[in-house]
């Protein structure tokens, strides 16, 4: 016989009835902490899926490889690829917009600054950058493409879209999609990966025979303040193969090369050829957004004649001044020209074509990552080092002049290159490995607009202190981090810089133009580590215009500013070298 159960008895000073309501109070109390406690566990368990998810996103959803186009309308520019490329990625794009699945384009989505949108294209796809194209974005909100170039390390067509109001007031900024047809009827989906934001993601890679370069945004934000190595890795592929980092300096990371025969798979469509490269931050177990692929480095490098003397820099929208730059720099010493081109707009590839018809040795390549010129700067060192040895770092606003060269009636091809060490100086224990040169700015020079006759004959009237240094440096000397800073670079420890005397050369900076020039030259600073003129920060810097503020305003008599001492040196000499007399006046070598 069961035994029956002791009915509850109310604790001394409660009546039964009011302890009866206290229990069933209780148990409420207790179902509702319960059901709060479930949802928040849920809630939990979500976001730590979505989280732990997005790098899978990155990974597999946008992996396309970086195959050659080929060009079957070269006058609409089409390009149509062939080869093959992962299933995943169309797996994972479809899902994102299914009912978009005819008419969207294999492509990649970047949320950049000044909310431009950069769409990375698959090689696999057919794109025609003279039809209209649309961006899709998740709250079904459209906007133009417009072309943006082909990314020269993987030969990927990129276009830009205007990031809508209306999709900037979601919480989470979610993979666009590109159209080749009217938008009006599509709709987008909420089934997409996260757009990669360019605060944060690995862009470019390089490799050179040692290891691999791999350039990335979001590390190492401060000038001077880097992580160590120690906390990253370098992750190839799908597989996932890793190697230590050995450098972490600005937006620099070098390690060694994966084991390639890890992704040969025998095939002639071998993962060697799409192999996506990243960073991983150890510690937190993340891996970096990327867009950036390894490429093997070749077996058998082909042999290639070095230039002596080289000039690198990059440019934005510099067509204008570029002939004057070019002729005035290859007639006293530069053997060849490479411009990161970084989104020029402008007719830069028209002049760049007509003046390599006429015998100038130039490379450009897009670099249409915006405020990288440090990471510019690192690429084209190690770019470079194949065909040239002694690299010279200017801006195409900046001359380099020797005030002895007055007493020359004509230009010499050595007049630069006798700035370089002597024999004497290159078998020192410690040397030379780079040449500093210091710098004039010179102003407005009561200039309205742009000078026809150039920059040299515009511009007469300067500071009279001088400002800043630049630097002709050995490529072999730079130190493995790549560390550079306002166009100078850290070298090895068995070199050193060596300081020009101002009597022998220095730099004509022509800074402070013609206010229409200074005023599209305010909308972008390049370097990732000089605080933008628009930005209310360190007033006092001297990367910043004095009694400029931050809007592109023009400040009471700017034509007359930076005016202390006139120096008319270099206009002279220009014009004995490049000087034609006409019946219409004297015409410089340049003006067309």
């Amino acid at each position: 016989m069961a035994t029956p159960k002791k009915p509850l008895s109310s604790p001394p000073g409660l009546a039964k009835g009011n302890f009866v309501l206290l229990v069933e109070t209780m148990s409420r109390r207790a179902n509702s902490k319960l059901f709060v406690f479930a949802f928040l566990s849920l809630l939990a368990f979500l976001s730590v899926s979505f989280y732990g998810s997005r790098d899978v996103n990155y990974q597999t959803d946008l992996d396309f490889p970086p195959t050659r186009p080929k060009i079957t309308n070269p006058s609409s520019h089409a390009i149509t690829i062939t080869e093959n490329v992962d299933e995943e990625l169309s797996r994972g794009l479809n899902r994102r917009v299914s009912s978009v699945k005819d008419s969207s384009v294999d492509s990649v989505s970047v949320l950049l600054p000044d909310w431009e949108v950069l769409m990375i294209v698959s090689p696999r796809s057919v794109v025609d950058s003279g039809e209209s194209l649309w961006c899709l974005y998740a709250n079904n909100a459209t906007s133009k493409a417009i072309f943006a170039g082909v990314l020269p390390s993987t030969n990927q067509t990129t276009f830009k879209c205007l990031f809508p109001e209306s999709a900037r007031r979601r919480k989470m900024f979610l993979q666009s999609v590109l159209l080749t047809r009217s938008p009006e009827k599509e709709k987008s989906s909420e089934a997409a990966p996260m757009m990669i934001q360019w605060s944060f993601m690995a862009y470019e890679s390089f490799s050179t025979e040692d290891d691999v370069v791999l350039f990335a945004k979001g590390m190492n934000n401060r000038q001077g303040i880097n992580r160590s190595p120690s906390e990253f890795n370098c992750v190839f592929g799908n597989n996932g193969a890793k190697t230590a980092v050995t450098s972490s300096t600005q937006e620099v990371f070098r390690c060694p090369h994966p084991n390639v025969t890890a992704f040969d798979s025998g095939g002639e469509d071998d993962d060697r050829h799409k192999i996506k490269i990243s960073l991983e931050i150890s510690g937190e177990n993340l891996l970096v957004p990327s867009v950036a692929y390894y490429n093997p480095p070749l077996t058998i490098a082909l042999p290639r004649r070095k230039s002596l003397l080289c000039a690198c820099t990059m440019v934005y929208n510099v067509a204008k001044f570029l002939r004057e730059w070019i002729t005035y720099h290859s007639k006293i010493g530069v053997d060849r020209f490479i411009l990161y081109d970084n989104n020029s707009d402008d007719d830069l590839q028209t002049i760049v074509k007509d003046l390599n018809q006429e015998g100038y040795d130039i490379e450009t390549l897009l670099w249409i990552w915006p405020k990288t010129q440090e990471a510019g700067f690192s690429h084209g060192a190690v770019y470079a080092n194949d065909s040239c040895s002694w690299t010279m770092y200017v801006d195409v606003d900046e001359f380099i002049f020797g005030p002895n060269w007055n007493n020359s009636e004509n230009p010499s091809d050595q007049m630069l290159k006798s700035l370089l060490p002597s024999s004497s100086e290159r078998h020192h224990h410690h040397q030379i490995g780079q040449v500093s040169l210091s710098c004039n700015e010179f102003g407005p020079s009561d200039q309205k607009q742009h000078p026809v006759e150039g920059v040299t004959q515009g511009y007469t009237c300067r500071r009279l202190e001088e400002n800043r240094h630049k630097s002709i440096v050995l490529l072999d000397a730079i130190d493995h981090s790549l560390l550079n800073v306002i166009h100078h670079f850290a070298l090895k420890e068995n070199y050193r810089s060596k300081q020009v005397s101002m009597e022998v050369a220095l730099v004509n900076h022509y800074k402070y133009q013609a206010w229409p020039e200074f005023k599209s030259k305010f909308r972008r600073r390049v370097s990732a580590y000089v605080v933008d003129w628009t930005k209310a920060t360190n007033p006092k810097s001297k990367d910043r215009t004095p009694g400029l503020g931050f809007e592109a305003i023009e400040p009471q008599g700017w034509a007359h500013k930076f005016c202390e001492v006139r120096d008319e040196r270099l206009k002279n000499l220009t014009q004995t070298w490049f000087g034609n007399k006409t019946s219409n006046g004297l015409k410089m070598a340049w003006q067309r």
